[in-house]
């Protein structure tokens, strides 16, 4: 039995909230707080297996609340937020960083034609969530003694990064984008698994804790550009249509997911053969593992995010176990390799 606390300050859209949870049998509602305050007092108290947690609240916000509960009670927490207004969503990406899980967007009422779908996603979440194992902090940074890097095939200077993440993927990107020098002027295109409707606030966000990189949300069609980081938009694959320009494309989900690491990583090989770096970070599942055969088969480079120092060792577990990895590194090493590898 999945034990949810549900925090939220709107009565209405508390109770609605409720209603989907408590209707799968796997799922019992233990608590319901109306303000931070309330949801780190009852997360210590109850012991729920996950929180669900609003951003704007009253006494204390989802954001301070997020950071209280990770320190005093880590706890699974998905952030439910608005998506209509953009600060409210750059707000959920730090609670991210802060060791929330995943951001959603507020289900829409039962009258809307998107409910029972909207209402699954939710309930899929939630559960997902609640059976991963959490931490009180990010791992500290680690820049000394990195492991080699030992894949003979590929010889030629990187010229782009194909990054793809999933749960505690915006938290770890953040990381490393915190971490890139001025002088890194390779493009990186990113696929991070993300509710719809999020991509905006996601680059926004990324945006302001990039150290010296731009972050935009990826256009069909326009020019790959030096330093700059290109997001998958919403509910779109990012590749590329050459080795100057970016395509996006509404094929069809590959192993469920659009956009899918699978696709960008087997896109961007095929353009820039040994001439790429692909990166897969912490998240649930395999995405990326049959794009990545497509990296070592052209001779491009493959690091992996370790056991450590990920959220989800899922896809990076993955491409490991398949002995697709040319180096497995904690979160901190990565930029350092990156910059390594983009002046060797």
């Amino acid at each position: 039995m999945f034990r949810v606390l549900v925090a939220e300050d709107s009565a209405t859209a508390r109770e609605l909230l409720v209603e989907i949870l408590r209707a799968d049998p796997e799922i019992e509602v233990v608590g319901e707080a109306n303000n931070g305050l309330e949801a780190v007092e009852m997360t210590k108290r109850l012991r729920p297996s996950v929180v669900t947690m609003d951003i704007r609240m009253p006494r204390m916000d989802g954001f301070e609340a997020t950071r209280q509960i990770m320190v005093e009670a880590p706890t699974p927490i998905v952030i439910v937020s608005g998506i209509a207004d953009l600060r409210e969503v750059e707000s959920s990406m730090h609670a991210l960083r802060l060791g929330a899980l995943a951001v959603l967007a507020k289900p829409p009422g039962p009258e809307s034609p998107d409910f029972e779908e909207e209402s699954r996603q939710l309930v899929q979440k939630v559960k997902a969530m609640a059976q991963v194992k959490v931490v009180r902090r990010w791992p500290e940074r680690i820049q000394a003694g990195l492991p080699p890097l030992p894949h003979v095939h590929a010889t030629a200077r990187p010229r782009i990064v194909a990054i793809a993440a999933s749960t505690g993927g915006p938290a770890a990107l953040a990381h490393i984008l915190c971490d890139m020098s001025p002088d890194f002027v390779l493009p990186v295109l990113v696929v991070q698994h993300m509710a719809r409707g999020f991509a905006d606030g996601f680059a926004a966000w990324l945006n302001t804790v990039a150290a010296s990189l731009r972050v935009t949300v990826a256009r069909n069609g326009e020019p790959l550009c030096p330093g700059t980081v290109y997001v998958a938009p919403d509910d779109r694959h990012l590749g590329v249509a050459d080795a100057s320009t970016i395509a996006i494309s509404n094929a069809a989900p590959i192993e469920g997911f659009r956009p899918s690491g699978t696709f960008l990583f087997e896109s961007v090989a095929k353009a820039f053969g040994n001439a790429m770096v692909a990166v897969v970070l912490t998240g649930m599942g395999t995405d990326g593992v049959a794009g990545l055969r497509a990296v070592r088969t052209a001779g491009g480079r493959i690091i992996a995010q370790d056991e450590e120092t990920s959220v989800v060792f899922g896809m990076p577990g993955a491409a490991v176990s398949a002995g697709l990895a040319d180096v497995t590194m904690p979160l901190g090493a990565i930029a350092t390799r990156l910059r390594e590898l983009a002046t060797s």
